[in-house]
């Protein structure tokens, strides 16, 4: 069952197909359709999609080969400030000729549908845990106030549960280090 093929993601290849070694060039600028991704960070729709892609005539179909550049959107997943940040994936997919066989990939109507490709190739390298810059130290657990860069010690929060264990066992600087405050 054919389809009928049109759309920014659909090239032709009628020149090149079964002349192996035959090669054409494409570079494209097109909005991102839909909303591509699903998790703390996406491709907004109708974001702009740079493609450069080569398609390559083989015996066995059209060898479709290229790199995709967008940005993506979403949330620090430390601090949950906004972010926008650039994405860049290279793919290569087998086109092959119609036949018995049922490929993931086919030529059709001497035609190659790259939606499917690039949308799968950059929704799988967005990252899963993004962060606004690799030493955000995001949120503090307890106020929720985004944490400062100050070098000063964090301490963890005590457990109300250990709080009277805390209290035999602090020190005192001027009696010495493991006395607790009831010996001095």
């Amino acid at each position: 069952m054919k389809k009928h093929l049109n759309g920014p993601f659909v090239l032709p290849a009628r020149e090149i197909v079964r002349r192996p070694g035959d090669m054409r060039e494409h570079a494209l600028t097109i909005p991102v359709p839909e909303r591509w991704g699903e998790g703390v960070v996406s491709v907004a729709a109708g974001s702009e999609l740079a493609l450069d892609v080569r398609l390559e005539s083989v015996h066995e179909g059209i060898l479709v080969s290229g790199t995709a550049r967008t940005t993506y959107e979403g949330e620090c997943s430390r601090c949950l400030r906004e972010i926008t940040q650039p994405v860049e994936v290279e793919f290569q997919e087998l086109f092959e000729y119609p036949g018995d066989e049922t490929p993931d990939f086919e030529l059709q109507d001497d035609h190659v549908d790259l939606e499917t490709l690039v949308r799968d190739a950059i929704v799988l390298s967005l990252p899963f845990q993004p962060v606004c810059r690799p030493d955000c130290p995001g949120l503090d657990p307890v106020t929720g106030e985004e944490l400062t860069e100050s070098p000063g010690v964090a301490q963890d929060p005590i457990d109300p549960r250990w709080a009277a264990l805390r209290e035999l066992t602090e020190t005192d600087p001027a009696h010495g280090v493991g006395q607790s405050r009831e010996e001095s």
